[in-house]
C-alpha cells in the first residue's frame, strides 16, 4: 500500500510505503506498488498511545466493553491503548489477567493490559504475563479497594525494578482530602444548585493531596532506583514535582480543558479523580503542555452511564469519557495556533510509545508498525454525544470544537473510515502489544 501526498506534523509532504503492516519507505515521489491511498494534502499523524482507558471489562460492560471502547479508539485516532486495573475482578493476578485478556480479543486497536496492587495481590503469577505496566498503582483508597500504603508501595516498585516492568502512579494523599467540603455540600442540600455541589469534590480532594504524594511517591522511587509515571496530573505543582526528579508525567485533556468553572454546566458528570482544579492551575497545566515539561497525554477514560451520573455527588462515581476526543481536542488547539502539530505528534504518540518501550510505535519513520492517522485540520466540527462511539451516551466537551479522523490504520490495516458516505470499521484484530514483542 502507499498513502500518498500526505503532510507530516512537521510540515513536509511525503509519501509512505507500507508492507506487512509496517513502514517500509518516506520518501517523494515514491513508485506506486499495490494499492494507492491519496492523502489530498492532508495531515498524516501516527496513530495515538493512549496509555490511560478503563474499557470495563471484566465487570461493568453496561459502561463500556473492549469493542466498543476499542472502536470509539480508533474513531479519535487512538492505535494502542492501555487498559488499567480496577475491573471487577481486578487485575492483580495471573487468573485475573487470562481472564482480562480473553475479553481484549474484540478489541479494534492494539492494547496493554496493566496489573493493580491490592492488599492481597499476587506478583508471582501477576509477572507472569506479557503485563504492560504495574499501574494504575493508588496511593489513595479512590476506588475503595485499590489504595496502598507506602510499605506495600515500595515493595511494589521492588518487584516492578526485578521484573523490568513500569510502574504508574495514581498519586493523592487520602490523609490530606478535605471531609469539611462534603459536610458542607451535604447541608446545602438538595436545592443547592448542582454546579455548588460538585465543585465540593474539587474542594475535598484538595491540590495538596495531589502534591504531597506526587512528592513523596517521587521520593521513594529515586531510593528504590526504578523511575515512575505519574497518572493524570491535575496541578503544575505536580508537574514540576515529577520533572524535577526525573519521571514522567501525564495529563488528561479535561484537566488541560476544564475547570472548576465549568461545574455549573457540569454538575456531577464533572466528578472526577483527581478532581478538577481552578482556572489559573488550569492555564498553567496548559501552559507546561506547550513548553515540554508535560510528557504525554492520556485520557483517563472512565466511562459511566448517564443515569449513574446524575446520583448526587456523594454517590456519583468518579470519571469521564475521552479516548474519542483527545486527538481532535488537541488537534482543535493546534488549528488555533495555541500548540503546534509537532507537539501533538509528541505528547500523544512518539513520547508515550518512548516512555513506555514500544520500539515499533509512535513515530512515521521506516521499520515502525503502520499505525497511522488521516486528518484534514479544516474540517473541525462540534463535538456531539450522538457522534460517538463509547456506550456512555454523553461528554464533558458537548458542543467544543474537534478535528476528527478521516481514517485510521492499524498496522497497515484500515480500522476506521469515514470518507465517504456512513463509517466502516475493520477487524477485531488487536494484539497485546507485550505479547507480540515477546
Amino acid at each position: 500500500m502507499l498513502v500518498r501526498d500526505a503532510t507530516l506534523a512537521d510540515g513536509r509532504v511525503r509519501d509512505v510505503r507500507i508492507r506487512s503492516g509496517r513502514i517500509a519507505t518516506v520518501g517523494q515521489h515514491l513508485q506506486e506498488d499495490g494499492e494507492t491511498i491519496d492523502a489530498d494534502g492532508n495531515l498524516l499523524l501516527p496513530g495515538a498511545v493512549d496509555a490511560h482507558v478503563h474499557f470495563r471489562q471484566p465487570g461493568f460492560p453496561h459502561k463500556e466493553t473492549w469493542a466498543s471502547g476499542s472502536a470509539s479508539a480508533a474513531a479519535g485516532g487512538v492505535t494502542t491503548a492501555v487498559d488499567q486495573p480496577n475491573t471487577d475482578p481486578p487485575t492483580v493476578s495471573g487468573a485475573a489477567f487470562d481472564q482480562k485478556s480473553d475479553l481484549a480479543g474484540a478489541s479494534l486497536v492494539d492494547f496493554g493490559i496493566n496489573g493493580g496492587v491490592t492488599p492481597d495481590w499476587d506478583p508471582d503469577s501477576l509477572f507472569d504475563r506479557p503485563l504492560f505496566a504495574l499501574g494504575e498503582v493508588f496511593l489513595a483508597d479512590s476506588t475503595g479497594e485499590m489504595g496502598i500504603d507506602a510499605d506495600r508501595f515500595e515493595a511494589a516498585l521492588e518487584r516492578a525494578r526485578t521484573a523490568g516492568v513500569p510502574v504508574t502512579v495514581h498519586a493523592e494523599d487520602a490523609d490530606l482530602f478535605d471531609e469539611a467540603a462534603l459536610d458542607r455540600a451535604d447541608e446545602a442540600g438538595e436545592g443547592a444548585a448542582a454546579g455548588v455541589a460538585a465543585d465540593a469534590w474539587s474542594a475535598y480532594r484538595t491540590a495538596d493531596a495531589e502534591i504531597a504524594a506526587v512528592e513523596r511517591a517521587c521520593e521513594t522511587a529515586e531510593a528504590v532506583g526504578h523511575p515512575i509515571h505519574v497518572a493524570h496530573t491535575s496541578t503544575p505543582e505536580a508537574v514540576d514535582a515529577a520533572a524535577d526528579r526525573g519521571m514522567t508525567c501525564e495529563v488528561t485533556p479535561h484537566h488541560l480543558l476544564l475547570s472548576r468553572e465549568d461545574y455549573a454546566e457540569l454538575g456531577t458528570f464533572g466528578r472526577m479523580n483527581p478532581p478538577l482544579r481552578s482556572e489559573d492551575r488550569r492555564e498553567a497545566l496548559f501552559e507546561r503542555l506547550v513548553d515540554g515539561r508535560i510528557d504525554l497525554v492520556a485520557t483517563d477514560h472512565a466511562p459511566h452511564t448517564r443515569a449513574e451520573k446524575t446520583a448526587p455527588l456523594s454517590e456519583a462515581p468518579s470519571g469521564v469519557p475521552g479516548v474519542e476526543t483527545a486527538l481532535p481536542l488537541l488537534l482543535a488547539t493546534a488549528r488555533e495556533g495555541r500548540l503546534s502539530y509537532e507537539r501533538v505528534r509528541e505528547v500523544t504518540a512518539s513520547t508515550p510509545a518512548e516512555v513506555f518501550g514500544l520500539g515499533r510505535k509512535g513515530r512515521i519513520a521506516e521499520g515502525y508498525d503502520a499505525d497511522l492517522v488521516l486528518v484534514d485540520p479544516d474540517a473541525a466540527r462540534p463535538i456531539r454525544a450522538g457522534d460517538l462511539h463509547t456506550k456512555c451516551d454523553w461528554t464533558p466537551f458537548e458542543g467544543r470544537e474537534g478535528v476528527f479522523p478521516r481514517w485510521t490504520m492499524r498496522r497497515g490495516e484500515l480500522v476506521y473510515d469515514a470518507r465517504g458516505d456512513g463509517e466502516r470499521f475493520g477487524d477485531d484484530d488487536g494484539r497485546d502489544v507485550r505479547a507480540a514483542s515477546e
